[in-house]
């Protein structure tokens, strides 16, 4: 429809029509006549046609109303909307290949992102804010247990292991400014795939400048001279508070270390906190408890 209407406004507005010619009642301007009537004819009949093809694709479309119930609107409801938003690395060889693999099936299956950011910057979207798109997995943060269903998935193009592009960061700024402002997702609800699926995921990885996405403003981080916690705080009830599933506690602390410490901790079978992240911790259970300003 789109297209139809721009060719109507071009002929209309007459960028497209023949040059006018003196005396109107000549021939040479009748003949133009003709042919600009002629012209006008045949857009009009497409656009009727498009129009008619439109109305039979929604005339067959299928209802969206449970056929059991009698149909009675209410005017009380809202869309549903993301309130969280995950960033991934895609750890793939080229923005093209992610592409692919996100817009089609792949040897685990179909998955795919609302967004993708390229290491030129270069913003690709791929599914439209409102719908569900499938880029979590299984997973949990806090209370959230169907991350699909609540977010919006950030693909960055990326290998693991490879410095992020001072492009892609800034786009990735840039990006969740506007949905964050758009949305009306709270600027703490950005996280990393690996926080809500630390027995899985490591991405977007150690080498993810956490830290400059929270100087402008996005994401948990302490805030603050960190200091040490009064007594009997706890480490494991502030990593819950935050979000972190602890169903493995060794996989809960190697994706804090990489979030809050830029550390990839490997394999390793049993890391433990140290006196740093106790205190990383309670400043951000401080920050979280905090009265707003």
């Amino acid at each position: 429809m789109h297209g139809v209407r721009n060719r109507f406004a071009r002929n209309f507005s007459g960028a497209d029509r023949p040059l006018e010619v003196a005396g109107h009642g000549s021939a040479v301007a009748m003949l133009h006549g003709r042919r600009f009537n002629a012209a006008m004819n045949k857009y009009f009949a497409a656009g009727l046609w498009s129009c008619f093809a439109l109305l039979g694709a929604c005339a067959h479309a299928p209802p969206t109303h449970n056929p059991m119930a009698t149909w009675v609107p209410s005017q009380n409801f809202n869309e549903r909307r993301p309130v969280i938003i995950v960033l991934h690395a895609t750890e793939q060889k080229s923005v093209q290949q992610s592409l692919d693999t996100l817009r089609s099936a792949n040897r685990g299956g179909k998955v795919s992102a609302h967004y993708l950011i390229g290491g030129d910057g270069h913003i690709y979207q791929l599914v439209d804010d409102s719908k569900r798109a499938w880029h979590a997995g299984g997973g949990s943060w806090g209370t959230i247990t169907d991350l699909n269903s609540a977010s919006i998935g950030i693909e960055i193009d990326n290998e693991r292991g490879e410095p992020y592009t001072d492009a892609q960061i800034a786009s990735i700024i840039r990006l969740l400014e506007d949905l964050c402002t758009r949305l009306n997702i709270p600027r703490t609800q950005v996280i990393g795939h690996s926080d809500l699926a630390p027995t899985r995921k490591v991405d977007p990885g150690a080498r993810f400048p956490w830290k400059t996405l929270a100087d402008a403003g996005f994401g948990r981080w302490p805030q603050g001279a960190l200091v040490d916690p009064p007594a009997g705080f706890d480490p494991w009830l502030a990593m819950a508070a935050i979000g972190y599933p602890l169903a493995d506690r060794a996989a809960a602390v190697r994706a804090f270390h990489q979030h809050y410490r830029a550390q990839d901790d490997g394999e390793n079978p049993q890391p433990l906190f140290d006196a740093e992240d106790v205190r990383i911790l309670y400043a951000l259970n401080v920050s979280a408890v905090a009265p707003a300003q």
